[in-house]
């Protein structure tokens, strides 16, 4: 039995590879059992992400594990086998766990990949092709996962601008339950913000866009109210919390109209987190009383200093997984160790019926009793001290005394 992983991700591929050897929602189950079905154990679990594809197997051929993916996705071994890596063992649990925590991601320390790989351990469950040796592993990884997040820092710090932004918001108004927000813009920093303004659960959401098809269509996914830019003056003296990020060569808010929405809001304060770059709010909101005007120039200040905090709880995460990768083969070779056993008992009960069922016969046939007896220990103990005795003597002739002592203590001849 061998754990192996195989797969591709952000580091050894591109873009264009990645979306080849990635698997389709709808088709994932099949796939599990097709891949299965290359393996003696009958076990495997894909994990296909956006930046990553990868196969974890138990199997001793990598080799047809890797023919399949090719196959599968009708690729060349030339144009995949490149950009592949491979683990096997203790190394594969490692990176699996490394995977997980979110030491192995584009952005370090991210959160979502602990979800995208419990739920293709979901699917693998439900294709059938999960045993004893697969559940424990994922359920481990889970487990070291939340240990990292629990005892590490590493999901504290905000690592980008948009993470960054909605802490700020958070910092300032402890909870967004109560708070509205006015996004402007609808590109992917503006997208970013709405899922983490969601996940952190501000109260409602307006995107404003030029193009209010374009901010209709985000707004889909989370719930929001799409306006178009000529209707922000409207909409802005309701937001706790404003946040854009638009190519506009000019600013989009001006004084004027922000201390307009201040007075018709009573001077309740005002969070302002301007992404854009040439900016989009102008300078001069930062003069205005409950305004907090923040550029992304103080965001990535942030972001840069979170970034050294979140490497150096990855040192602490990495010795965790690498801590519970060793304890989780310990946990294999003790299986091993259970058939092992299985396999040596079933061998010597052999011998022994084989031998008896001769002994009896002899009985049948007439022949001394004791003759018989005698006969039948002789040939046991020679049958049973057969295998040992040769090892003994190949580790004496090439003088391997570490395993010459592992098989005195073995076979009793050392004794406390």
């Amino acid at each position: 039995m061998s754990l192996v992983a195989i797969g591709i991700n952000h580091k050894t591929a591109t873009v264009d590879l990645r979306e080849k050897v990635a698997f389709a929602p709808d088709k994932i189950h099949e796939a599990m059992r097709s891949l299965a079905q290359e393996t003696a154990s009958g076990e495997a679990v894909i994990v296909s992400t956006c930046n990553r594809t990868e196969l974890y197997c138990n199997t001793q051929d990598v080799a047809r594990v890797v023919s399949w993916l090719e196959q599968y996705h009708s690729l060349s071994h030339d144009e995949v086998a490149p950009c592949l890596y491979e683990f096997q063992g203790q190394k594969a649990v490692q990176h699996l766990m490394r995977v997980a925590s979110g030491l192995d991601s584009l952005v370090l320390g991210e959160p979502q990949i602990l979800g995208q790989v419990k739920q293709a351990f979901v699917k693998a469950k439900e294709s059938g092709t999960v045993a004893m040796t697969m559940d424990r592993l994922f359920q481990n990884t889970f487990s070291v996962a939340k240990k990292v997040r629990t005892e590490t820092e590493i999901g504290t710090a905000a690592v980008s601008v948009a993470f960054a932004a909605v802490s700020m918001a958070k910092h300032i108004f402890s909870s967004l339950a109560t708070t509205k927000a006015l996004l402007i813009g609808a590109g992917e920093t503006i997208e970013l913000v709405a899922r983490h303004l969601k996940e952190n659960g501000v109260a409602s959401m307006v995107v404003a866009n030029r193009t209010l098809s374009r901010a209709e269509a985000m707004c889909e996914e989370f719930g929001a109210q799409a306006i178009t830019l000529e209707q922000i003056p409207d909409f802005l003296p309701k937001a706790d919390i404003v946040i854009s990020s638009t190519a506009s060569p000019l600013p989009i808010l001006g004084k004027g109209m922000v201390e307009k929405a201040l007075k018709q809001r009573r001077h309740q304060p005002m969070l302002l987190v301007d992404i854009a770059v040439p900016r989009d709010i102008e300078a001069e909101v930062a003069d205005l009383d409950a305004a907090y005007l923040y550029t992304v120039d103080d965001l990535q200040s942030i972001v840069e200093q979170n970034m050294a905090s979140r490497r150096e709880a990855a040192e602490q995460a990495e010795l965790i997984a690498e801590e519970q990768s060793l304890q989780f083969m310990e946990w294999v070779r003790s299986l091993e160790s259970v058939d092992s056993i299985r396999e040596y008992r079933t061998h010597c009960m052999d011998i022994k019926d084989e031998l008896l069922e001769r002994a009896i016969n002899r009985l049948g046939q007439g022949a001394d009793a004791e003759e018989v007896m005698r006969e039948l220990a002789n040939r046991l103990t020679n049958r049973l001290i057969h295998a040992p005795t040769q090892a003994l003597t190949v580790a004496s002739r090439h003088g391997d005394l570490n395993a010459l002592g592992q098989l005195r203590t073995a076979l009793g001849l050392d004794k406390d």
